[in-house]
């Protein structure tokens, strides 16, 4: 008897520890993704942001809106190599993301192409369409975010009642009509 309750305690401890080291392996394994796709979605966000803010630098030269220190093949090379670096970001949203981040990523993808597009004169179009391309790329960044957010079960919002939608930075002359559309 002495024998049998040695053993069944025996037991229940060995099936106790093999439980707690699972359930602490599978915590780690999903804090480590968890940790992972937090870098991806971070990353994917700036490389979006350092493309369009690329975009805007060569489109403003393309425009006689601003002088550049840099050719326009300079700025071009620029662009193209924060193109790479956006596509390698968004390979790794493609195989982190959940549904709603990679669907929120395809549609700021879209939108940052036709900015990059234009930039370029690949596409034409009014000023006043450039920065409406840049404000939807600015509201899909922040859809991207609130996916990314719920992926990860972060609590609250980055848009809505307490966070009104913001609009492009722009000097007060060009915010009042001083420069055209």
């Amino acid at each position: 008897m002495t024998v049998g309750a040695v053993l069944l305690g025996a037991l229940s401890t060995h099936a106790t520890n093999y439980l707690m080291e699972r359930s602490r392996n599978r915590h780690q394994l999903l804090t480590r993704w968890d940790d992972k796709k937090v870098e991806a979605y971070g990353a994917y966000v700036d490389a979006a942001k350092a493309r369009v803010a690329l975009a805007v630098r060569l489109y403003e030269f393309r425009e006689n809106l601003r002088d550049s220190d840099l050719t326009e093949q300079e700025l071009r090379e620029d662009l193209a190599a924060a193109g790479r670096v956006w596509g390698s970001a968004f390979e790794r949203v493609m195989l982190l993301g959940g549904d709603d981040a990679i669907e929120a990523g395809h549609e700021l993808n879209a939108t940052v192409a036709e900015i990059d597009w234009q930039a370029t004169g690949r596409i034409t179009g009014s000023l006043g369409e450039w920065r409406e391309r840049n404000r939807a790329a600015f509201r899909q960044i922040n859809d991207f975010h609130e996916a990314a957010r719920q992926d990860l079960g972060i609590q609250g919002s980055v848009t809505g009642e307490k966070h009104p939608e913001r609009d492009l930075l722009l000097p007060p002359r060009e915010r009042t009509g001083g420069a055209s559309s």
